[in-house]
């Protein structure tokens, strides 16, 4: 099991940073390992919500269904994949600040099959590519390009 924790304060109202963020179909615009997001479940976001996630990892494209398991507008959404290559779950928690909201993200994951082999490479990348992630996302926001 690895752990992944960042954060980020974007200077935007926590209710806009959570309609935003809290849709995974919006993070094909600023989380660089998504390629297509689909809501499966065709309805509302909330818990029990689904979305086939199709991802860039090592070269091959692979695709994941994330269950939301937490739903607290402007506070928390938390997933759990259903299916796909790695164990994962994430929380997604958001917290009002004098200049805005502080968007943290904490992933907990395990690799299953011949991605297990590679998870101290992947967790290592995971780390640079979200720090990246996290800035693009803060520009966008704040840009209201989101």
């Amino acid at each position: 099991m690895a752990d992944l924790e960042m954060s980020i304060v974007i200077k935007r109202p926590i209710e806009e940073a959570f309609a935003v963020l809290a849709n995974l179909e919006n993070d094909v615009k600023w989380h660089s390992a998504f390629v297509e997001v689909r809501n499966t479940s065709g309805g509302a976001l909330g818990v029990g919500a689904t979305f086939l996630v199709f991802e860039g990892l090592l070269g091959r494209r692979t695709g994941t269904v994330y269950e939301v398991t937490e739903y607290k507008p402007n506070r928390i959404a938390s997933w759990k994949t259903v299916s796909g290559p790695l164990q994962m779950k994430f929380w997604r928690t958001f917290e009002r600040v004098e200049s805005g909201t502080r968007f943290a993200v904490r992933y907990e994951g395990e690799a299953r099959g011949f991605l297990k082999l590679a998870w101290p490479l992947i967790t290592r990348f995971a780390r640079q590519q979200q720090g990246g992630d996290m800035r693009k996302l803060k520009e966008l926001m704040e840009a209201r390009a989101l």
